[in-house]
C-alpha cells in the first residue's frame, strides 16, 4: 500500500498525461502495451499505477507513449521527453515490451501484436523515399539485439529473431532464425 502512494506522490507530473491519456483513441492499446510491461517486470500494481510508474521511469515507454497520443502529445512531451534515441513509425499493435531498446528504429508497414525488440534494432525500408519497401511483422515476433530486418519482407506471427541477425527474406510463422543473412534454425510449435 505505501509503495502505491510513493509512485502516486512522485507521478504528479504526469497528471496532465493521463488526461490526455483519458481522451485517446488509443487508450486500449496502450493499456495492452501497460500489460505487457506488467507480464514482463512482474508489476502487481493496477494499470494506472503502472501507467504512472513507467511513464515516470521508463523513458523509452515514454517515448512510444507519446508516439500512441500522436500530435496531442506536444502538450506534455516538452517538459517531459522521451528517450531522443528510439524511433518508432508506422503501424505498431498494442502489448509492445521494449526492455532497453538505445538506438534503435521501428519503421515497418506494420508490427502486430506482442512485439518485443532489444536495443540497436533497426526495421527499415531497403531504398531512401520508397515506402512501399518497408517490413510487415506479425504478432508475438520477439527481436534479440542488433537486429537488421531490411526491405519489402514478411516476419510471421510467433517468430524468434536471434541478436546480429540480418533478415532480408521472408521468415515463415513459427520459426527461430539467426545468422548473416538470418537462416531458420528451428520450427516451433
Amino acid at each position: 500500500m505505501s509503495r502505491s502512494i510513493i509512485i502516486i506522490l512522485r507521478s504528479i507530473l504526469f497528471i496532465p498525461h493521463l488526461l490526455l491519456f483519458s481522451c485517446s483513441s488509443q487508450k486500449d492499446i496502450i493499456i495492452e502495451d501497460v500489460i505487457a510491461y506488467k507480464r514482463k517486470r512482474g508489476f502487481t500494481l493496477s494499470n494506472v499505477l503502472s501507467l504512472l510508474f513507467l511513464l515516470e521511469n521508463d523513458k523509452y515507454f515514454r517515448k512510444m507513449f507519446y508516439y500512441r497520443l500522436g500530435n496531442s502529445s506536444c502538450l506534455v512531451r516538452w517538459y517531459t521527453p522521451g528517450d531522443n534515441t528510439f524511433y518508432p513509425s508506422g503501424i505498431i499493435g498494442g502489448g509492445i515490451y521494449l526492455p532497453h531498446p538505445y538506438a534503435t528504429i521501428l519503421n515497418a508497414k506494420e508490427i502486430g501484436k506482442n512485439f518485443t525488440c532489444r536495443q540497436c534494432t533497426t526495421i527499415g525500408n531497403k531504398e531512401d523515399g520508397r515506402n512501399d519497401l518497408k517490413p510487415t511483422i506479425g504478432n508475438n515476433v520477439t527481436l534479440g539485439a542488433n537486429v537488421c530486418i531490411v526491405g519489402d519482407v514478411h516476419i510471421g506471427n510467433n517468430v524468434i529473431i536471434g541478436c546480429g541477425s540480418v533478415v532480408v527474406k521472408d521468415v515463415p510463422d513459427n520459426s527461430v532464425v539467426v545468422g548473416n543473412p538470418a537462416h531458420i534454425i528451428r520450427k516451433t510449435q
